[in-house]
């Protein structure tokens, strides 16, 4: 864990600068509405989950800042859990779709995290990744900033990405739009 908790710091105010957006990208490429339980890991404050009660339940929401799930305690129908990304508290399968939004460059180990995620996948289940893409020069300028500011993120660009699902079960594919990459895995 950094010396310094950015998140811890940020969460009470998160929200105000980082706006909950339309949540139609996520359901649609996670194949919205399920009939189980939903992860939103590194979730933070539930600022996309939040909108996702009735499409799954549970809707689990993990991060490791106990603020940030301090505001996500806050929304209805989430349920938020302190936990590591690389090692989730919850058994083999659980999840029938588990998204991440903007927060696996902010992992201490993103391979340990997806094997994680794919660990509590449900076969047939979907995992959505959707990360700010570091070929964009934009991207490019966030990464410094959060380096900067001493921020341990790690952006890793959508091949790299895909490479980290090294299943014989698995199904990636991505779509991009401007300034993001959508990493789409299905367990099959």
């Amino acid at each position: 864990m950094p010396l310094f908790d950015h998140f811890n710091l940020l969460a009470p105010i998160y929200e105000t600068f980082i706006k909950p957006r339309d949540p139609s990208e996520i359901i649609e490429l996670a194949g919205l509405p399920v009939s189980g339980a939903l992860l939103d890991a590194g979730g933070g404050t539930g600022r996309v989950a939040q909108f996702l009660g009735g499409m799954a339940h549970p809707v689990v929401v993990v991060d490791l800042s106990c603020e940030m799930l301090a505001e996500a305690r806050e929304k209805k129908s989430l349920n938020p859990v302190c936990s590591h990304t690389e090692t989730l508290p919850f058994p083999d399968k659980s999840f029938e779709c588990i998204i991440m939004v903007d927060a696996l460059h902010h992992v201490c180990s993103q391979k340990q995290t997806i094997d994680e995620l794919w660990r509590v996948l449900q076969p047939g289940g979907s995992i959505v990744i959707e990360e700010p893409d570091i070929r964009s020069f934009n991207v490019k300028l966030i990464a410094l900033a959060e380096k900067l500011v001493l921020m341990r993120s790690h952006f890793l660009s959508p091949p790299a990405i895909v490479a980290l699902f090294c299943y014989p079960d698995a199904y990636v594919r991505v779509e991009t739009d401007e300034s993001n990459a959508y990493i789409i895995a299905k367990k099959l």
